[in-house]
């Protein structure tokens, strides 16, 4: 079974003519969760930080709102693909990554690009593989 994952806990951004996105904030599958990028809009002010750090925070926040909205959490990531917009933010965002999963052990696998984000004034994006806590 496919089971689409919506929370009100991160952000599920509509287009500028406001239509919904054509996607789903995570899919669960057995016990396997999968996300779509994560951004680094506050889901309450709905603001984006300035500052690449509390973007990175906030992204990395985001991300687990909607791994604990299908039934898993932190320590269950397996995978993050992570997009940046400046390889210049690359040590910073090592620096932010390791602090939040500081507490997980093993680190999740990970992919890091340098890319051209679709929106503006966002700095870093993350999407990711986790499992459900079934136990």
């Amino acid at each position: 079974m496919i089971e689409g994952i919506h929370t009100e806990n991160a952000p599920f951004v509509r287009f500028s003519d406001g239509t919904a996105p054509p996607l789903s904030q995570a899919i669960r599958t057995g016990e396997l969760v999968f996300t779509s990028g994560q951004g680094p809009l506050d889901p309450v002010t709905h603001e984006i930080p300035t500052d690449f750090d509390d973007q990175a925070r906030q992204v990395l926040r985001n991300l687990v709102a909607v791994f604990v909205a299908a039934g898993g959490s932190k320590d269950l990531i397996v995978k993050c693909t992570c997009y940046l917009s400046d390889r210049g933010h690359f040590a910073a965002f090592n620096r932010v990554y390791a602090e939040f999963f500081a507490d997980c052990s093993p680190l999740p696998a990970r992919t890091t690009v340098v890319t051209q984000l679709v929106r503006d004034g966002v700095l870093v994006e993350i999407d990711a593989v986790g499992r459900v806590d079934r136990e």
